[in-house]
């Protein structure tokens, strides 16, 4: 698993030549309600192991919860069921709003 700061993920996705990462949001349904990104996955941390099967286990996948500490569990967890391309914002969706995009409430 790697640490992806918000500013490098917003990169990564403005970048057209590299494939765009699937966004698994982690946070349970209420949260993402509060402030959500664009085009997420959502399966909340609680229904990883059952939901997993969903994934690519190929596809790069960025984790993304309120500060970064359920997503990299997730990642972690992820990684140890065989995905390859693991990432973790950094800072979470808190990061994410105050660094790239303000539209996206904090909380």
């Amino acid at each position: 698993m790697q640490n992806l700061s918000a500013s490098d993920l917003a990169a990564w996705l403005a970048d057209s030549s590299r494939p765009a990462p699937v966004l698994l949001d982690v946070r349970e349904p209420w949260e993402i309600e509060t402030a959500k990104m664009a085009n997420i996955v959502a399966i909340p941390m609680r229904d990883i192991p059952a939901r997993s099967e969903e994934l690519d286990d190929e596809a790069p996948i960025v984790c993304i919860c309120h500060h970064g500490a359920r997503s990299a569990q997730v990642a972690m967890f992820l990684e140890s069921r065989g995905f390859t391309q693991m990432f973790n914002l950094y800072g979470g969706i808190d990061a994410w709003s105050r660094q790239v995009d303000s539209s996206v409430p904090t909380y």
